[in-house]
């Protein structure tokens, strides 16, 4: 049975925050309620935070008090993860929202308990993907906590039909709920990305032109020369950028920077929500993109083609667990076992130039596991594969298609 408003009466609840309209709206409702609340607000190395602090300030006039908890380590732990499994969602979307809510949840939920909180509560809308992931990863982690979603409470519905109404309440106690113009989209960020949908982005007919990066500049806009880029990796993790040691955080920063300015990661797509519905969305994740581009060379050079096609399987099961909310899974721990049975093999230096959002290879070094061989591969004469012996294979080829001809199988033209 959902929980409403009113059964939250005398219970101490922790509300996932970001300081915006919404959450200082279900904040003051709650409060007025005679609800005690504790907000809760994760750091995730959001871009678009200039001072994760501020979230505080933006709370304390809604009569809460709200504890940041510093997960941009496991945020950027959680990027390598993705980048080992290639974890790319419908339209190369990197999965930097879906991602994103399991390190918020199980980061957030320990600071929960600490504080008793049994009930966790989220501002996520009844028409999108993250109450579900919010939901699950909480029913999963933490099973006896309850959750209260209030954009599916009927009776909030009916009394803040839009922003509006949002402003009005708190306008009634003196809280400052600048709207301004018109948005043109939503956004929602992280050490990952970016992602922006709703609003102006709804229409097909709209360009995705209208964002404006914040990571980063659209590829027109990057400079006219070719930045080169160097990344060593070791066992499918970055250690090292531009002959510089990284932790996960630090090598998330650095790409981030480096291909932002490129204009590396700009991404379109029609995405298959949880729900069943289409959502349009514009992304930007251009270390994601960087890193793996990176590490997918690595990758091709030490599968054969049936391990590229069982990682390629994985590598697709492991992004749309994510997409849904179920990273942690038996299932997707088992692929991700499985592709670490793959990312083992990948260590070597890779060098890349960027250039107005284009990733150049220029070599890969170091990559000891590496099963490419020039002699084999050369159409020049050389001491690898002696062309004579390929004779008896294309023989015992001929053998099975002449039977399917013979059989009547191969349509003729």
């Amino acid at each position: 049975m959902a929980l409403t408003l009113a059964d939250l009466k005398g219970k101490t609840v922790g509300a996932c925050v970001s300081g915006g309209l919404d959450s200082r709206t279900i904040a003051k409702v709650m409060v007025e309620a005679g609800v005690k609340v504790v907000a809760f607000s994760a750091d995730l190395g959001q871009p678009d935070e200039k001072n994760i602090n501020d979230i505080k300030k933006r709370m304390a006039p809604c009569g809460v008090d709200t504890v940041i908890v510093d997960l941009r380590d496991a945020m950027a732990e959680a990027c390598f993860q993705v980048i080992e499994a290639q974890a790319m969602y419908d339209g190369g979307y990197w999965n930097s929202t879906g991602i994103a809510r399991a390190v918020t949840v199980r980061g957030l939920l320990p600071e929960m308990k600490r504080r008793r909180c049994s009930v966790l509560v989220h501002g996520a809308t009844g028409r999108g993907n993250d109450q579900m992931r919010f939901e699950r990863y909480t029913n999963v982690l933490e099973p006896k906590m309850q959750v209260y979603s209030p954009w599916r409470d009927a009776d909030l519905l009916r009394k803040f039909a839009g922003r509006t109404q949002m402003v009005e309440f708190l306008s009634q106690y003196n809280i400052q709920a600048f709207v301004g113009t018109k948005k043109k989209y939503s956004t929602d960020s992280n050490l990952a990305g970016l992602s922006h949908e709703a609003e102006d982005l709804e229409s097909m007919e709209t360009s995705m032109l209208i964002v404006e990066p914040t990571m980063g500049v659209w590829p027109h806009q990057a400079p006219d020369k070719v930045e080169r880029f160097t990344v060593r990796f070791v066992k499918g993790r970055a250690v090292q950028i531009n002959g510089r040691e990284v932790s996960p955080l630090t090598a998330m920063q650095t790409a981030n920077k480096l291909a932002g300015r490129n204009g590396i990661g700009m991404k379109h797509a029609l995405e298959n929500r949880i729900i069943g519905t289409k959502s349009r969305g514009v992304y930007e994740a251009p270390g994601m993109e960087l890193l793996a581009t990176c590490l997918r060379y690595v990758y091709q050079a030490t599968m054969d083609r049936r391990a590229g096609l069982l990682f390629g399987q994985l590598s697709k099961l492991v992004a749309d667990q994510i997409y849904d909310g179920r990273y942690f899974d038996p299932v997707t721990q088992a692929a991700r076992a499985a592709i670490s049975v793959f990312s083992k093999h990948a260590t070597g230096e890779v060098e890349v130039g960027l250039y107005k959002g284009n990733i150049f290879f220029n070599r890969l070094t170091g990559c000891r596991a590496s099963i490419y061989n020039e002699a084999d591969s050369s159409m020049e004469a050389s001491e690898g594969l002696n062309p004579v012996s390929s004779q008896g294979f294309a023989e015992i080829q001929s053998v099975e298609a002449r039977m399917l001809a013979h059989a009547g199988q191969i349509a003729p033209r």
